[in-house]
């Protein structure tokens, strides 16, 4: 009975057992199967995946050349010489000279008041000094007979002396008719106002037919000064001693230059009359003046402009587009491209931009180059390519096809 058991039980123990194995076999295989299927996959995407295509910029070279340099600043048109025009003695306005706006020249007729008591004034004033000068005469002509007669002894001295005294009363009085008549010529004068100086008229303030006075606030007209005309504009403090650091150098006036509120036309080139002798504390800037020649009235009293003062040429600045210079949170920066056609983002200081250039005095040396053109896909170490040169053509110009148009240009 115990043989049959266990020889019963011997083969059910070893089918158990192989179906396990058969088990364990399967999932290995099937599971180094899955691995290398995920391991070629994995592999070939790896292989197969695309590198990161150059991004496509326009590029220059950093430039070393002449450039001049400038302070900008904003200032004002103003006349050179304002003059309200006013009466000097009372009257009444019989006549108005000039129309409103009109160029005037110096000694041009403005106005006429009305002269005919002034001129009875003069008259009078003039018989009273024929009338002395007569007496005058006659006095004399008593003054040389007596001393005739005293040689003769017909005569007293003093009576020669009473008529000495007489004659040197009466030329007293002849001079001071004289006074007289001249105070009359002047006061008949002021009824003629002439324009004192070259300027433009503005509006008529009295009409003919009005009672004028000298001691009246506004006057009959105000004439302002156009040709030559100032420009006031203010500098930082700092440009004092650049200013005047250029003046000890050169015996010329510096130069000034004119231009819109857009910055785009020049309006006038003058040259710097004032340095101002303080520097206002308030705003920490000073004030400067320029003096222009305005023939073609280009510029206009009250006019806002922006102004640049020209102060020395450098000869050696590097300089490179304007649209090359980005700005960060911290500093400004140019991307810089190298040999192997990467690029980098470089610090650089900006000594001024004008007219589509930048000056450079940190951060580039001569011949490097720079991109002007796609910065906004750049990254740091990314490579870049250049267009073809049609490409870059067309690429000017649609640009310039898309630019609005525009009456001048630097």
């Amino acid at each position: 009975m115990t043989t049959t058991t266990a020889a019963t039980t011997a083969p059910a123990f070893f089918q158990r057992r192989s179906t396990w194995l058969a088990a364990a076999t399967l999932v290995l295989v099937l599971g180094g199967g899955i691995w290398a299927v995920n391991h070629h996959t994995v592999h070939a995407a790896t292989a197969e995946a695309p590198k990161t295509p150059p991004v496509q910029v326009t590029t220059t070279h950093v430039k070393q050349q002449e450039v001049q340099v400038y302070r900008s600043g904003i200032g004002t048109v103003a006349s050179m010489a304002t003059v309200t025009v006013k009466a000097r003695i009372d009257g009444q306005l019989d006549k108005v000279g000039f129309v409103e706006g009109q160029d005037v020249k110096a000694g041009q007729l403005l106005a006429q008041l009305d002269p005919r008591t002034l001129q009875a004034q003069l008259a009078q004033a003039q018989a009273t000094r024929a009338k002395d000068q007569a007496t005058l005469v006659n006095a004399r002509a008593d003054l040389k007979r007596y001393t005739t007669l005293i040689a003769q002894d017909a005569a007293t001295q003093q009576q020669v002396d009473t008529q000495k005294a007489l004659v040197n009363q009466l030329e007293a009085t002849v001079q001071n008719d004289a006074a007289q008549v001249q105070y009359a010529e002047v006061q008949l004068s002021f009824t003629r106002i002439a324009s004192p100086m070259n300027g433009r008229v503005g509006a008529r303030l009295v009409d003919p037919g009005n009672i004028v006075h000298a001691a009246d606030t506004n006057g009959l007209v105000v004439i302002n000064q156009i040709d030559p005309i100032a420009v006031q504009f203010t500098l930082p403090e700092d440009a004092v001693q650049d200013i005047n650091r250029v003046q000890q150098q050169s015996a010329q006036p510096l130069s000034v230059v004119a231009y819109d509120r857009s910055g785009s036309q020049m309006l006038g080139t003058g040259k710097l009359i004032l340095l101002n002798n303080q520097i206002d504390t308030t705003s920490g800037t000073v004030q400067l003046k320029g003096s222009f020649a305005n023939p073609q009235h280009t510029l206009w009293p009250g006019q806002y402009v922006n102004v640049r003062l020209q102060l020395d040429r450098r000869p050696d600045s590097l300089t490179v587009p304007a649209a090359a210079v980005q700005r960060g949170q911290d500093n400004t920066y140019v991307w810089v491209v190298d040999a192997e056609n990467k690029v980098n983002n470089v610090p650089v200081h900006v000594v001024q931009i004008a007219d589509g250039t930048a000056v450079i005095d940190k951060g580039l040396s001569d011949g490097q180059r720079v991109v002007v053109d796609g910065q906004y896909k750049l990254k740091p170490g990314a490579t870049v390519i250049e267009p073809p040169p049609a490409q870059k053509g067309n690429a000017g110009a649609g640009a310039d096809a898309k630019k609005p148009a525009s009456g001048s240009s630097n």
